[in-house]
């Protein structure tokens, strides 16, 4: 796993508004997404160090007063589910998936997974698992609308197909409850979401798909993670809204992206220095980051550099201009 300084600044999607908000039908050829541009395609969840995908997956995105839209597109050979009961482990099939952090804190973010047979399973993370997270399940987006296309067969392995489409409405309502920014936002505001697609390897017996014993699932991401985890959020890309339909502006980054990977570093050096001590160390210098200042007691700490700061709860904040 790369250290923070090593961490690239992630993907950032210019979303456009839109005027017609899509059919939601899981078919992404209606007008309405004719004016929203596509990601790259995905990557291996630890970036360039691994293979290309063998299979293109794409999404899009739009806004407008009541929904922020996803539309994806995953090629597949073979396209085949299970799960029918929502919020069961949705990852177990082949899925696609959708990480929002309105705040760009780290914490209150939203996890949503859908399989092929449109089974979703959505829960709101407090902080993320390695900050001492739960996962809180029983957490629902109220108001989310979702819809599947198969463009071949679904569950059929004697034939071959050419994928599946994903739309979803996430309404603004919903986001209201977990964030504090605007909802809807603003013109030129930025979020940080990411998006993952599980892939396992699989073989027919019995005329049905089972994974392959042994072969664990392959993760494909928009922005890379640079490590086998979806939750660090401050490494998700990001979501830059604009209020124009086609004449999209620039892409910015995010403020002081060093500072924000440094204390990621300095998180985890005080993680590793309270388990040999018992204690949150005071000192940015004695940690190895003389330019960090530091406030800490025993059980909590709080660490500053430029404009930013993280705590023990890895809730990390950058004030913007």
């Amino acid at each position: 796993m790369l250290a923070g300084l090593m961490i690239p600044h992630p993907l950032v999607y210019v979303c456009p508004r839109t005027t017609q908000p899509p059919r939601l039908d899981g078919r992404l050829d209606d007008a309405a997404w004719s004016h929203a541009p596509w990601t790259a395609e995905f990557q291996d969840i630890e970036g360039d160090k691994k293979p290309k995908p063998a299979f293109k997956t794409r999404a899009k995105m739009m806004w407008d007063d009541e929904y922020l839209y996803i539309g994806a597109h995953l090629e597949e050979p073979h396209v085949w589910a299970t799960l029918t009961e929502h919020d069961s482990v949705i990852f177990q099939d082949n899925d696609f998936e959708v990480f929002l952090d309105p705040d760009d804190d780290g914490h209150q973010y939203v996890e949503m997974e859908l399989n092929a047979l449109n089974t979703t399973w959505d829960l709101l993370l407090p902080r993320p698992y390695r900050g001492g997270g739960p996962a809180l399940n029983g957490w629902e987006i109220k108001g989310l609308r979702t819809a599947v296309h198969i463009d071949g067969t679904l569950n059929h392995p004697e034939d071959t197909d050419r994928g599946w489409t994903v739309e979803i409405a996430y309404p603004w309502a919903a986001l209201r409850e977990v964030s504090h920014v605007p909802c809807p936002p603003r013109d030129g505001d930025q979020w940080r979401i990411n998006f993952s697609r599980v892939q396992w390897q699989t073989t027919v017996k019995d005329g049905k798909y089972v994974k392959v014993p042994g072969k664990p699932e392959d993760n494909w991401v928009w922005s890379p993670q640079h490590t086998i985890d979806m939750h660090w959020p401050d490494r998700w890309g990001v979501l830059q809204f604009s209020k124009e339909t086609t004449a999209l502006p620039a892409s910015k980054p995010l403020p002081e992206w060093e500072n924000r990977m440094r204390l990621i570093d300095v998180w985890v050096a005080q993680s590793q220095y309270r388990a040999q001590h018992s204690a949150f160390c005071p000192s940015g210098a004695q940690l190895g980051f003389p330019d960090v200042k530091i406030e800490a007691t025993s059980g909590q700490f709080t660490a500053r550099l430029g404009r930013c700061e993280i705590n023990h709860e890895l809730k990390l904040t950058c004030s913007r201009d």
